[in-house]
């Protein structure tokens, strides 16, 4: 019995997950539904790509996971089912996907209008393409369906560039990329990345212009004093900054591709 996965950024005070719920229950009654996060802020792609490449490989194979962040389609962006690391995804072919996978995916087709029905239920696109078209797909698969037969196979996904840390000399220029619920700033910086060119040197991060400036890398959390800010390496192995009991990413004027500066002594 596959599990499918939700990550949108509908809120929790629309109809539109309780729409989704129910039409797959109506397709695939047997369905365990899990919602990874619905508070994707409108539209950010690099953000629902962020939640979903940290998250679904620890599900069970087979899993099919709907992504509905700006997931209308076009001509040059279509709706489409992926194969990955033994997953499903089903999204829009914006990018998204690029930002999710590691490598090229096992396969991936587009989905295409009316060309399969499940218990008599047809499907056509509307501008809710997350409950006309992706309940469909996913239950389908779920039941057992192929992907070959959900549409034309493409030749891949379309790409997105991600951000990458600049390494200059003595110094290591990343973004963040990722703020969470805590304001916490998680950068793209790895910590093999910062040892590797640090090389067992001093350093200083450096923040908000220059104007902060952090000198060690904590352990945990409760090393630092509230209200000081603080620098460690997360679970996922990134470098992030945080306020001990306070709001980082606030206080220092942070979003999403700021610039977080780390120079070696």
């Amino acid at each position: 019995m596959p599990t499918i996965t939700l990550i949108s950024d509908w809120k929790q005070s629309d109809f539109y997950i309780a729409a989704v719920k129910g039409k797959i229950l109506s397709l695939y009654p047997q369905a365990v539904i899990v919602d990874i996060s619905h508070q994707v802020d409108a539209f950010s792609i690099m953000q629902a790509a962020f939640i979903a490449k940290h998250s679904y490989r620890l599900f069970p194979q087979g899993s099919i996971h709907i992504i509905a962040v700006n997931h209308e389609s076009d001509q040059l962006h279509p709706h489409i089912l992926a194969k990955y690391d033994g997953h499903y995804f089903i999204c829009a072919d914006d990018g998204l996907l690029s930002l999710v996978f590691d490598s090229e995916p096992e396969m991936v087709v587009r989905i295409e209008k009316d060309i399969f029905s499940v218990e008599q239920h047809s499907f056509k696109f509307t501008s809710f393409p997350a409950l006309s078209v992706y309940t469909f797909a996913a239950a389908f698969i779920a039941l057992g369906g192929s992907i070959e037969d959900m549409g034309a196979k493409l030749d891949g996904i379309y790409k997105l560039m991600a951000l990458m840390p600049q390494i200059e000399g003595s110094a290591i220029t990343g973004n963040v990329i990722y703020i969470d619920t805590y304001q916490n700033a998680i950068t793209n910086i790895s910590q093999d990345l910062f040892w590797q060119v640090g090389n067992g040197r001093k350093f200083e991060i450096l923040l908000h212009s220059f104007y902060y400036k952090i000198n060690k890398i904590n352990n945990n959390y409760s090393e630092t004093s509230d209200g000081e800010l603080l620098a460690i390496f997360n679970s996922l192995g990134l470098l992030e900054i945080a306020l001990k009991n306070g709001r980082a990413a606030e206080m220092l004027n942070l979003d999403i591709n700021s610039s977080i500066r780390v120079k070696f002594l």
